[in-house]
């Protein structure tokens, strides 16, 4: 398989390996990748890391030979299967953190969109060069990055496929962090800066804002103040206000 899924301690990872090809998306790899984060879904992992084996790439995008000469049908449904395969990103119960090691390029910038985090070497160039095939991105590309870099950003990016250095990158927002050193070290504490709270907090407050974005403020104050009603009658929030009047660390129970 293309695709490996390990554990480190409560923490799953992921990683593309087709280092030949820069780890590139085939179709195969994507039925992986999907069947990989299913079983990230239903463990008890806390965050997921996600990488590309190899030093040049964390993905290079499409696997483009493999596109040629489908019918009209076909690349449809290859957009929408790609499409659904990222989305379980979005669906995870535990945050998701892309380590990109090198190029993210096209569909592998695409995956690094669908992660709720990304940190980068400072060797990465990320980029959508779509364009320059005559295509434009078909993986959620036109649709997550302007909802991080903004609209003008984001057209810049997609309509010259020019590709931006990680400084870059990490100055518009594109990526969270730039690391010096070990990528996967560096996910590892990351995730772990998140990983010792409520699930149930941090979900709630990863849907207060995905699902405020596609509204407008007053509906989405109103969303906020439902979810934190919900977290309000959690276990661990009365575990949470508890240790604070008791001037402990808290204990949570993802309850």
């Amino acid at each position: 398989m293309a695709i490996h899924l390990t554990r480190i301690d409560e923490l799953a990872l992921v990683t593309l390996d087709r280092p030949e090809v820069l780890n590139a998306l085939s179709l195969q790899l994507l039925r992986d990748l999907g069947a990989a984060l299913d079983q990230v879904a239903g463990s008890d992992a806390r965050a997921l890391l996600v990488t590309g084996a190899g030093g040049k790439a964390f993905c290079a995008g499409a696997d483009v030979k493999e596109l040629m000469g489908r019918s009209l049908a076909a690349t449809h449904e290859d957009a929408a299967f790609g499409q659904a395969i990222f989305a379980k990103l979005d669906t995870l119960a535990i945050p998701s953190i892309a380590l990109i090691n090198g190029y993210a390029f096209g569909g592998g910038l695409e995956l690094a969109l669908a992660c709720t985090f990304r940190l980068a070497a400072r060797t990465a160039r990320l980029g959508l060069p779509e364009i320059k095939l005559g295509l434009i991105p078909g993986y959620g590309g036109t649709q997550r990055l302007p909802r991080l870099v903004g609209e003008a950003r984001a057209l810049e990016m997609i309509l010259t496929g020019r590709a931006v250095a990680a400084e870059e990158a990490e100055r518009i927002g594109l990526v969270n962090r730039l690391v010096e050193g070990d990528l996967i070290e560096a996910g590892k504490g990351f995730a772990r800066e998140m990983t010792g709270y409520s699930l149930p907090a941090l979900g709630f407050a990863r849907d207060a804002v995905h699902r405020g974005l596609g509204t407008l403020l007053k509906e989405g104050l109103a969303i906020e103040a439902d979810l934190n009603t919900l977290a309000f009658q959690t276990a661990d929030a009365a575990e949470g206000v508890s240790a604070f009047l008791e001037k402990r660390k808290p204990v949570f129970r993802d309850s």
